[in-house]
């Protein structure tokens, strides 16, 4: 997987947190996180998840999230019973979206750029 995939799957998964109820705040210790690195030239507008790449959720991302910038994601506790393996995709302030790529949301320390 190249690093376009990685930073779009990045994306689609913050978009998918916001649809589903999740937020953008400071990581607690006992709450699923990981950071997520725009590594493009254009504001991601939104980071959409989904356990089968047929529902997405979204992760609300407030004005986006700035080229070279990162942002901290949290999963709403309403997610917790959701499988760790989530499909994430970005969407783009130039209308573009990336490729839907897998990561497990398990994972400590999980980082994401798209």
């Amino acid at each position: 997987m190249n690093l376009q995939h990685v930073r779009n799957g990045l994306l689609a998964i913050a978009l998918g947190a916001a649809a589903s109820g999740m937020t953008v705040v400071a990581a607690h210790a006992d709450e699923f996180s990981f950071k997520a690195t725009n590594t493009t030239s254009s504001a991601i507008t939104g980071i959409l998840v989904s356990e089968d790449k047929s529902t997405w959720g979204a992760f609300n991302v407030g004005s986006g999230i700035k080229p070279g910038s990162t942002a901290d994601l949290v999963w709403d506790q309403s997610t917790n019973g959701e499988s760790c393996a989530q499909w994430v995709k970005a969407t783009y302030a130039d209308g573009s979206e990336s490729e839907p790529a897998q990561f497990d949301f398990c994972e400590n320390g999980l980082e994401l750029e798209f």
